[in-house]
């Protein structure tokens, strides 16, 4: 229903308050808007499906007396909610109030006169149906959304009924005297199925997923921190955001920094993802040991004017073409610290720190080991997002070679440095940059995708503002 969206919108969501956000996030009032068109028709289509509770009582008919009635089996037909306005509670959650509402249902009557049960079907019509009712949102312990209702208030202006089969022809001359006792039921017994329904959705909260497994490795925890923050336009939930090991949960060295999303245009949503997200998922790569590829030469590029043989890097290395001669080799890399991700005004900064071990394949298969090279390299980088996928561009801005330990005699480091840098900004970024550029698809959540996004880098975070679009 209408609620149900709202939350999870919500839920992606936030404002720096008390514990600080690794995720934030706003839903604005044109989101709640559109939370509430397509929240309605969920709710009219549920609504269809599933009976309303039965009424029971009794009236006093003239002349015939005490009449006991019994309707069940009510179904809905048709429900219009035409004139409806949804909005933000400040402090509390969302408002939403609806006027002159239509809705027509069906179901099956008893009646008892004079100790003479008779029964049939029905027809019910009520009119000018006005209801208000807020919806509170909050979060537990254990960093699930909580909701309840409050102030729930409901009146019918209009209530009439037409019976079908048995002595129906009979009932339907009182049909009058029957309006009073059916409207009071009806609309007595309203605001209590709304707040049951609320308390369905609260369960069903309660038990929602606050951590997904990314892959073998790493996990996040996107659990609410902080006590939602409703104000008077927007909605503002805070989520931890933190990347942690699968199977075992490392603290990370890193702490969330605060930041406060900015007004951005007419968005239905503002994201912002804090470059201690990012950090916190490279730590967890890093101490899993994720963070290392082994290369040979036919995984070079062939473009590449350096080629794992003792042939090519006999050029740098002068011993190695005299103790291993036209011997292929195999190239080692590995992370020896974890990279950083660092957010400036309109750009990411990513620091990388490698360590390269160059290993000789013996005829027997077997690894010799030729050298130990430390590689540090900077990289400045753009991010670029529309509705289906997500891409970017990165550029090499330094790279620093050092020797740790050589098994070959000297080594020419410096010369070896500029060849890899003018391959790197030649070979590899170029190739690096075309995937970018084709950019990876962007899966729903929830089912609700984005349609316009707009992302600009800022200090601390990345922004996302977007409107979206949701298929059911």
């Amino acid at each position: 229903m209408v609620w149900a969206f709202v939350f999870v919108l919500l839920g992606a969501c936030s404002r720096a308050e008390g514990t600080n956000a690794g995720l934030k996030g706003r839903v604005t009032q044109k989101g709640l808007e559109y939370g509430q068109q397509f929240g309605l028709e969920l709710v009219k289509s549920l609504l269809k499906k599933e009976h309303v509770p039965d009424l029971n009582g009794s009236y006093n008919i003239p002349l015939i007396g005490d009449v006991g009635y019994s309707v069940s089996r009510m179904q809905i037909q048709e429900l219009q909610l035409n004139e409806s306005v949804v909005s933000f509670s400040e402090g509390t959650g969302v408002r939403l109030v609806v006027s002159n509402a239509h809705i027509q249902l069906s179901g099956v009557w008893r009646v008892k006169v004079l100790f003479i049960p008779d029964s049939g079907s029905f027809d019910l019509s009520v009119r000018d149906l006005s209801l208000s009712i807020e919806l509170g949102v909050s979060r537990d312990d254990s960093g699930h959304p909580q909701v309840w209702s409050t102030n729930c208030h409901s009146s019918i202006g209009r209530l009439d009924v037409k019976f079908h089969d048995g002595a129906s022809w009979l009932y339907n001359l009182f049909t009058g005297a029957l309006q009073g006792p059916l409207r009071y039921e009806v609309n007595r017994q309203l605001c209590p199925e709304l707040r049951k329904g609320i308390s369905d959705l609260e369960r069903v909260l309660k038990t929602m997923q606050v951590s997904a497994q990314i892959d073998p490795f790493a996990a996040i925890d996107y659990s609410l921190i902080n006590k939602p923050v409703i104000a008077r336009d927007h909605g503002d939930i805070d989520l931890k955001g933190e990347f942690y090991g699968v199977g075992k949960h490392t603290e990370s060295p890193f702490s969330p920094a605060p930041f406060l999303l900015p007004d951005e245009g007419d968005h239905m949503l503002l994201l912002g993802l804090s470059e201690f997200s990012a950090n916190s998922a490279a730590f967890v790569y890093f101490t899993a040991g994720a963070l290392r590829k082994n290369f040979r030469d036919d995984m070079i590029p062939k473009l590449s004017p350096i080629r794992l043989n003792t042939g090519s890097m006999g050029l740098f290395f002068p011993e190695l073409k005299k103790l291993y001669p036209d011997m292929p080799m195999e190239l080692h890399l590995s992370a020896r610290k974890q990279p950083l991700l660092t957010c400036r005004p309109d750009s990411l900064a990513l620091a990388l720190f490698g360590a390269a071990e160059a290993f000789v394949v013996l005829p027997n298969t077997t690894l010799a080991s030729a050298f130990l090279l430390d590689l540090d390299a900077s990289l400045v980088g753009q991010l670029h997002l529309d509705s289906a996928k997500v891409g970017g561009s990165v550029a090499l801005t330094n790279f620093s070679m050092s020797m740790v330990q050589s098994h070959i005699g000297s080594v020419q480091v410096k010369t070896l440095e500029t060849l890899l840098k003018l391959a790197l900004r030649m070979v590899a970024l170029p190739m690096v940059n075309k995937k970018l550029k084709e950019g990876f698809p962007l899966t729903s959540v929830y089912n609700v995708s984005l349609v316009n996004p707009l992302v600009k880098i800022n200090q601390g975070f990345v922004l996302v503002a977007t409107d979206v679009q949701y298929k059911a």
